[in-house]
This record gives C-alpha cells, structure tokens and sequence, in this order.
C-alpha cells in the first residue's frame, strides 16, 4: 500500500510520516513546497504521478483567531484544499483520511456530541464553519472517506497549550485560564496509529478521536504543572473574562463510540499522554 501525507511539518502530520515508518508502509510526506492543495491543476499532478492508495490529509489553517480576518486564505486551505485532494482520489480510486475539529459543533450543553448527528452542526467561527466546508466537501467528493473529529491537539513539532503554560509558569508565579470550556486534549503521537489504523480497513465513516477523559483548560493547566513538578497557581476565570476573536465552544465533549463499534481502539487517558508527552520533550 501506497500512503501519502499532507502537512509533514505540523504536529500530526510528521507523526503520521514516522508511524506508517515504523510499519514499514511505502509513504510520502509532503508540504507546501511539494504542491499547493489549494490549485486543483498542483494537486492533480503531484497526486497521480506518485499514484497513492491512500491520502492522509493533515494539512490545515489553524490559528483560529487569525482566521476571522483573513477568511479568504483559511477557507482556501480548510475546504477548498481538501476538495481538490477529494476530487483526485475519487479519479484514482484511492482512500482519504480528512482531520476535522469539535469546532463544528456549537458547543452548547453538557451532552457528548454523536459524530453522525447531523442536525447540531452549527460552527462558532469561521476555522469551525471551514473544516465543516471540508468533511461536506470530502463526503460529496470520495466514498472511501474517514472524517476525524480532534480537540485540543497537542503534539512535539508545533506550538500548543501545554508548552504556552510551560513557558508563561517560567516566569509568573500565577496565571488566569479558562474554567468554562470542557472538552478533552489529543496527542499527535496516539492520534497517528489510530489513523494508520483506519486507513488500511474499509470501515469509513465520520468519527471522533480524542484522548479519554474529560477537562477544562484550568484543569489542563494544573495537571501539567502537577506532572511537570512546576509551582504556578492556576486562577480558573470564565471565558468572559478572557475575550478571542474567534469565539470558543463551552462544551467540546465528543462521544467516541464508533470507534468501538466499528472495531478500533480508544486513545489513552489524556492524563497518560501528558505524562508521556512530557518525558518526550524532556529528552
């Protein structure tokens, strides 16, 4: 089998590259200087000359609060982008593994969103309402699909909450971090085999992954300076008192039943990913 993987330099995607390695599965990471998912003809020409049998597409505009004001650029890469990879693997009859976020949930409640539920789609923003664009895109584009809902991603190559706490504790005896939003962080490195593991069966679908557990970004924050052996007291505010651009869903909780039901494992608690994620940026 033939892989080949978008966004090599994120979090997720250099991951992806190195556990398809381990596996010994023929694989190609790519970026930006490989081609640009954003022109259909650049898309076309790197993806059938390499002739893959599956697309793992990471790639992605993140910066969330950016996005509000440059609109044009995140929907270009969030949905646009994964409709160009869709229509190519479609043509070539290969597989596609596309990455989405709680973000198209309006976050609302205190129940764990189904990832089939349909009717509760309604983003907060536009990062949200893009990477919605995208899995409608995917969906209508390839019926050999695997849509991944993540949260609160965290991983060694990329910026991400846990070292921002790391540093700002470095050189604050105390920090104010939101209380009010719930939801549960994933591990780039525990994501990555769940994908590798997806993409060789024919179980498609729409799902979500995120480590096990459930917390707020305080909670988050203390279990870090627990496990890190740092002291920096955490001040829990609500997310009024701590205004963003793109606005936040309260509740990020995502049922990952399916996952179950459809013969995969569940990733290990997020309690157990920090520990290991932080023995690894030790090293």
């Amino acid at each position: 089998m033939k892989i080949l993987v978008t966004g090599v330099g994120g979090q997720l995607g250099y991951e992806v590259v190195q556990e398809l390695q381990r596996r010994s599965i023929d694989c190609i990471g790519t970026d930006i200087k490989e081609f640009d998912i954003t022109a259909y003809e650049d898309v076309h020409r790197f993806i059938t000359a390499y002739g893959p049998d599956a697309v793992i597409h990471c790639s992605a505009y993140t910066a969330v609060d950016k996005a509000e004001s440059n609109k044009d650029v995140c929907r270009q890469v969030n949905a646009d982008g994964p409709a160009n990879i869709a229509r190519v693997c479609r043509e070539i009859g290969a597989k596609m593994v596309f990455i989405s976020t709680d973000y198209v949930y309006p976050g609302t409640g205190t129940a764990f969103w189904d990832p089939d539920d349909r009717q509760h789609i309604a983003p907060l923003n536009w990062y949200g309402q893009t990477k919605w664009e995208g899995e409608e895109a995917v969906r209508n584009e390839v019926d050999h699909h695997f849509i991944v809902r993540i949260s609160w991603a965290f991983g060694k190559h990329g910026n991400n909450f846990i070292n921002t706490m790391l540093r700002l504790a470095a050189t604050h005896d105390e920090i104010n971090v939101v209380a009010d939003q719930i939801g549960s962080p994933t591990y780039m490195a525990d994501l990555a085999p769940l994908l590798c593991d997806m993409v060789m069966t024919e179980r498609y679908g729409t799902y979500h992954a995120t480590n096990e557990g459930i917390c707020s970004w305080a909670d988050f924050a203390e279990e870090i300076f627990r496990q890190a052996g740092v002291t920096c007291k955490v001040n829990p505010i609500p997310t009024s008192a701590y205004p963003t651009a793109a606005k936040r869903p309260f509740n990020s909780r995502m049922s990952k039943d399916k996952l179950l039901q459809n013969g995969f494992h569940t990733l290990p608690t997020w309690q157990d990913a920090l520990r290991r994620y932080l023995e690894e940026i030790k090293q």
